[in-house]
């Protein structure tokens, strides 16, 4: 896949995510990438829509880059708005593109640690509408029907309320080491308390799938509660959809990744 390409499908994925009447994402909110595999990645820079983004609202940059301003902020500071913007310029390949959103950080932890090659990060208001309640993201904890097991994987990875940027990338990091080293797995679905949706695909369909899924899922949660609450699976009914060799199937080809792990996230250590 050349940098081109990836440039032009992430477009596509984009706008798929912004059309004003899937209520994903609006005005501009949300921001997606795509890893080009040579070390750079592709992001949507600060101030554009998703829906109708062309090639000039998005930014390619240095990965090595990005993980250097990241690891040499203090973790307990508040971020320096200033030596933010200036790493983030100073990341870009090319200095005639625009400025990379604040969230280039959270897309490359999501591109490392998280194991993803498509990041989709979305405001669903049907999953921010429970995301923002008290309830947070406990009822995403416990799956109700087989597709969200196949789509989203087995379980998400949760991070509470993190003010964008350094301070967001690095909650992520430490949830996502987290979760691979209890899980033995990377997430397919992450989710930010108060704030939104990640989705991490392999593939560009499997970011746009799980976004979808987790869409309808909590659209499904909130119906629920007008006929006494959420009955969810148990964990054997859970266990065996995830590991049913048809269910393996499916999944390979809802991605579109004939490679892609048998399991509910990826296998072992994240690249």
């Amino acid at each position: 896949m050349t940098a081109r390409t990836s440039l032009e499908d992430l477009i596509a994925l984009s706008h798929e995510l912004g059309r004003e009447e899937r209520d994903l994402a609006i005005l501009g909110e949300g921001n997606t990438s795509a890893d080009c595999g040579d070390g750079t990645f592709w992001i949507k820079a600060s101030g554009y829509q998703l829906r109708d983004i062309d090639a000039s609202g998005f930014s390619r940059v240095d990965l090595r880059v990005v993980l250097t301003v990241l690891e040499e902020h203090p973790p307990a500071d508040r971020p320096d708005d200033v030596r933010v913007r200036d790493g983030l310029r100073g990341a870009l390949t090319d200095a005639r593109h625009a400025l990379p959103s604040v969230e280039t950080f959270l897309h490359a932890v999501c591109l490392t640690e998280g194991g993803a090659r498509w990041v989709a990060h979305t405001h669903p208001v049907s999953v921010n509408s429970i995301l923002c309640s008290r309830a947070g993201a406990e009822p995403f904890l416990q799956h109700l029907f087989p597709d969200g097991i196949v789509v989203c994987g087995r379980r998400p990875a949760v991070i509470p309320y993190t003010d964008p940027g350094i301070p967001l990338a690095l909650a992520a990091r430490t949830e996502l080491r987290r979760f691979r080293e209890q899980h033995g797995e990377t997430p397919k679905t992450l989710l930010i308390e108060n704030h939104g949706l990640v989705a991490l695909g392999q593939t560009v369909r499997e970011a746009l799938n799980i976004t979808f899924m987790a869409d309808k899922w909590a659209r499904i949660l909130q119906g629920t509660y007008r006929f006494g609450g959420p009955r969810p699976l148990s964990e054997d009914d859970v266990e065996r959809i995830d590991s049913r060799p048809d269910e393996h199937y499916r999944r390979r080809r809802l991605t579109g990744d004939q490679s892609a792990s048998d399991r509910g996230g990826r296998q072992g250590e994240a690249k």
